[in-house]
């Protein structure tokens, strides 16, 4: 089973799950408790696994990929300076 979520969002969905599980069981009363344990509980779940399955039903099949930093072209050199570094300090 390929990864749909990405790192950020399943240590985020991980961390939160645990707070609603542990909100919804432990703190609320009633039906309202119990629904926001259970969604925690999944959204816990999901982050832990890595894969979503409302994220497949929407046609995201696979976790975006970190973007590497564009290099220059034909080996030539970037340099940006700033404009301190440039000798446009007037000394008044």
């Amino acid at each position: 089973m390929k990864h749909n979520i990405g790192e950020v969002e399943r240590v985020l969905r991980v961390i939160l799950g645990i707070f609603a599980m542990l909100l919804g069981f432990l703190f609320i009363q009633g039906v309202a408790g119990n629904i926001l344990g259970v969604l925690g509980g999944i959204a816990f779940l999901t982050g832990a696994v890595g894969w979503c399955g409302i994220y497949v039903l929407l046609g995201k099949e696979e976790a975006p990929q970190p973007q590497e930093p564009a290099s220059p072209e034909d080996g030539e050199e970037q340099t940006v300076e700033c404009e301190s570094c440039q000798g446009g300090n007037d000394a008044g």
